[in-house]
């Protein structure tokens, strides 16, 4: 079966099964790259609808779901093509562009050294986002290719990295050992885990030590390999095993622990290296202390061959508060809303596995739209906000902001007779198709969504695609399978134009990082039944959000305002005593 026939087998299934209602649709090439070809019949339907909206998902290609099925989630399979129905007859659609090299190095981010097919994303990912608004800067570019050679110098399997396991297996600290590490163990969900590494890359290139990982279960086989010619994942027989049993808050191995106990001095001067433990736990866990960032602390943390790092927040911006690693991050980072970018998208490229059901449902859903508008909603445990009044502040925040949204017409009024005759006397390509993508556990904010494009005609006359890809009901991060479709639903999330998130969610955190676009942020209400306003708020920056900061800082007066000690790195929209990096 070729294939036009199964995506056209897919949608007809769909339709059957009562999922989407009985459009008959003949979209023909789900390619991905492809954008919507010239000529369009269209037949429109109408009801009554107030509002605006906008939202994110996608279906299966093929004549399959591309997500696997699994206990307690449902998926949502077939395209829904609401205030219109749309026929395509198309010859075929041309490949992908090629681009230039620097956009496939993504201006010389990524090493050219790794063989394609070993990694399908990580040259391909470019070619389905807009360019990217910043630019690495040469002297990153340059610290990576420095990095990528010590890594493979000291990485596993090299005789070095021998040499430094040896007195980590025997108990002790070597007082001088040529190769130094921070190993990263993952704690929370998959946002969580995807900021703190992405951190814990950044204070390896700003302390000259190699990166490693401890991936359990549920986090192997996410992501390729970042570094060329070596692997950062802890090889077999590593002399740590119970990371999870170790690294508690109580441990004794943790340096705030160290301190409290007169273990350890925080005089680097009175501290040797052959007198310490063979390794230091770094207990960054949301409200952390101020230990790890203290720069007579860092000294101190310098002479251990060995850090663990365990952590939930995006502690990047603490970096920045040092003056002892001020000049470096200027040139590391001229653009400082941009940290988070490039580290991303230099360190996490998504498996073949992950990359296969990305590439499906972009060729199927997302390839022929004119714009693609994301919408993340996330609903906490601890702010259970009912859906309507969720919804609520959907709209709100759409009459908000103009445009964020494609606008429905009032039944009867001007509007809705201009874009009905706008519809019906069009046949050519200036018809605007855009396509909303909603990710959320649950399935009512994007049945909700699309029943009122599907009963309605917009203002423009443009035609608007809603779509989901999963809704499991509850966040199961211990289970790989889910742990790959919320990857995947990033990445889609992340290849919008605009993109709307839910407050203090590290989902979309990571969802608009990538993308390099400053998100429309749904605030958090005071309690679940209260509203807020503004519904919603634009950000000023890419950066994520440290929710919860140290306390205090080293050398600054008790009592000062951590937002206001750099013009740089001030309070997040949507955790007021958060912090994060602006322009």
């Amino acid at each position: 079966m070729d294939a036009a026939a199964a995506y056209s087998k897919a949608v007809a299934g769909a339709g059957r099964d009562g999922s989407g209602g009985n459009e008959e649709v003949a979209w023909r090439w789900p390619w991905p790259g492809w954008r919507r070809p010239g000529r369009v019949e269209v037949v429109v339907t109408g009801f009554l609808a107030t509002s605006t909206l906008l939202l994110l998902v996608f279906g299966g290609a093929g004549n399959q779901p591309a997500f696997s099925s699994s206990p307690g989630c449902e998926f949502v399979q077939k395209p829904v093509y609401v205030a219109s129905l749309v026929r395509e007859h198309v010859a075929g659609p041309p490949p992908p562009t090629i681009r230039h090299d620097q956009d496939r190095l993504l201006g010389g981010l990524l090493s050219p050294a790794f063989d394609e097919q070993s990694c399908r994303s990580r040259y391909a990912s470019s070619l389905y986002r807009r360019p990217s608004p910043f630019r690495p800067s040469t002297y990153l570019v340059e610290r990576l290719r420095r990095y990528e050679a010590r890594h493979r110098r000291c990485g596993p399997g090299a005789p070095l990295f021998k040499d430094a396991v040896e007195p980590l297996r025997s108990g002790r600290n070597a007082a001088r050992s040529e190769c130094q590490y921070v190993v990263w163990t993952p704690i929370n969900g998959l946002g969580n885990r995807m900021l703190s590494l992405a951190n814990t890359f950044l204070y390896a290139l700003l302390t000259d030590r190699v990166l490693l990982v401890h991936a359990p279960h549920e986090f192997d086989g996410l992501f390729c390999e970042p570094f060329p010619g070596s692997s950062w994942a802890l090889p077999a027989g590593f002399p740590i095993t119970d990371f999870a049993g170790v690294f508690t808050m109580g441990s004794p191995t943790s340096y705030k622990n160290m301190r409290q106990a007169g273990a350890v001095s925080g005089d680097h001067r009175n501290v040797t290296a052959d007198s310490l433990p063979a390794f230091v736990f770094l207990d960054l866990i949301q409200s952390f202390t101020d230990a790890a960032f203290c720069e007579s602390d860092q000294r101190v943390l310098a002479k251990f061959n060995w850090v663990v790092v365990k952590s939930d927040v995006y502690f990047a911006a603490m970096f920045f508060l040092m003056p002892a690693y001020e000049r470096e991050l200027a040139r590391l980072f001229p653009e400082k809303e941009a940290v988070f970018h490039h580290l991303a998208r230099y360190l996490f490229h998504p498996s073949d596995d992950v990359w296969a059901i990305v590439r499906r449902y972009y060729g199927a859903y997302l390839a022929r739209a004119d714009e693609r508008v994301g919408l993340q909603v996330r609903v906490f445990p601890e702010m259970p906000v009912p859906f309507e009044n969720m919804y609520g502040q959907i709209l709100r925040c759409s009459e908000q902001e103009p445009g964020l949204l494609p606008k429905v017409a009032r039944k009867g009024g001007a509007a809705a007779n201009h874009s009905s005759a706008a519809v019906a006397s069009s046949g050519s390509r200036s018809n605007k198709l855009t396509s909303i993508l909603v990710t959320s556990l649950f399935s009512d904010y994007y049945e909700r969504i699309r029943g009122v494009y599907y009963a309605n005609p917009t203002e423009t006359g443009e035609f608007v695609e809603v779509h989901q890809p999963s809704h499991e009901r509850e966040q199961r991060t211990e289970a790989r399978a889910h742990n790959q479709r919320a990857l995947a639903e990033m990445y889609l999330l992340s290849f919008c134009d605009r993109i709307v998130t839910t407050a203090v969610s590290t989902f979309g955190y990571v969802a608009h990082g990538l993308a390099g676009v400053r998100p429309w942020v749904l605030l958090r209400p005071p309690t679940p039944e209260a509203p807020v306003d503004p519904a919603c708020v634009r950000s000023r920056t890419v950066e994520p959000c440290l929710q919860a900061p140290p306390r205090r800082m080293c050398g600054v007066a008790e009592g000062s305002d951590i937002g206001a000690l750099v013009p740089y790195a001030r309070h997040c929209e949507d955790e007021h005593k958060g912090l994060k990096l602006f322009p």
